[in-house]
């Protein structure tokens, strides 16, 4: 499918993580581009402010909850929305969590909790969309982290699980290129979220001078990143990272 071929408005698109952050600001970003959109959290109600702003751009988003790290019921609500949309077109695997700690202190339930929602999430959805994405020759996007490329300490857990997401990535591009699917990711920086947004004095500071452009980015520019891959111009791009940290992976 050539670029020309493929628009956004009136895709059916399914964003994870979507109640706050970056996964609100991509659920809407692909509303104000006249996709459909599936929110989903691990509650429906905690997408409700997410789906009353792609209301404001799209006749059709509705909230839905599940625990992404359970195959069975990412299953079945995949069913649910392909069923309520009529397809999906455009999967975004955003939903994941933290919980650091220095390797000698983590703890099993650290390291299994955050690798079941973050890599075992995404691979759920993956596999539960993927017969509806091959009908549509539709678009995938992992949201990974700029963590998953450099490492850090205190977040073996969260690296190794986006480490995972970035060769889940290029493994279902292979598969799934021969259907017309991309099949890409996005790794972000540091971001203005609420996790960052508790980052002040000193260490503030220290973490805007790690970065080379010299400022934590925004929600927005990530989900820019997923309009472009989800849009005309990713129609011959897959199996790609797309590192948007402002530089930070530079290194000094």
């Amino acid at each position: 499918m050539s670029a020309g071929d493929w628009s956004v408005e009136g895709k059916a698109a399914l964003v994870t993580g979507a109640s706050r952050g970056i996964g609100r600001a991509i659920a809407v970003r692909l509303a104000e581009m006249g996709a459909r959109v599936a929110c989903v959290a691990t509650r429906a109600d905690n997408c409700s402010d997410t789906v009353s702003a792609c209301l404001e751009h799209t006749e059709g988003a509705a909230a839905y909850g599940v625990d992404v790290s359970s195959t069975d019921a990412v299953a079945e609500l995949v069913k649910e929305v392909q069923s309520e949309f009529g397809a999906i077109d455009i999967l975004v695997n955003n939903a994941g969590i933290t919980q650091d700690q220095l390797l000698l202190r983590m703890t099993e339930d650290d390291f299994d909790r955050v690798v079941d929602v973050n890599l075992k999430g995404s691979w759920n959805f993956l596999k539960a969309a993927a017969r509806p994405l091959m009908k549509s020759g539709g678009r995938v996007i992992n949201i990974s982290s700029v963590v998953g490329v450099t490492g850090n300490a205190g977040q073996a857990n969260y690296a190794a699980s986006k480490a995972g997401v970035i060769g889940l990535t290029r493994s279902v591009a292979k598969e799934l290129a021969g259907r017309g699917v991309c099949v890409n990711a996005v790794a972000p920086g540091f971001i203005e979220t609420d996790m960052t947004s508790e980052i002040s004095g000193a260490a503030a500071e220290q973490l805007q001078a790690s970065i080379p452009l010299g400022r934590v980015g925004s929600a927005s520019e990530i989900a820019d990143a997923v309009a472009w891959l989800a849009g005309p111009g990713g129609a011959y791009v897959t199996g790609q990272t797309i590192i948007v940290d402002g530089g930070l992976s530079l290194g000094g």
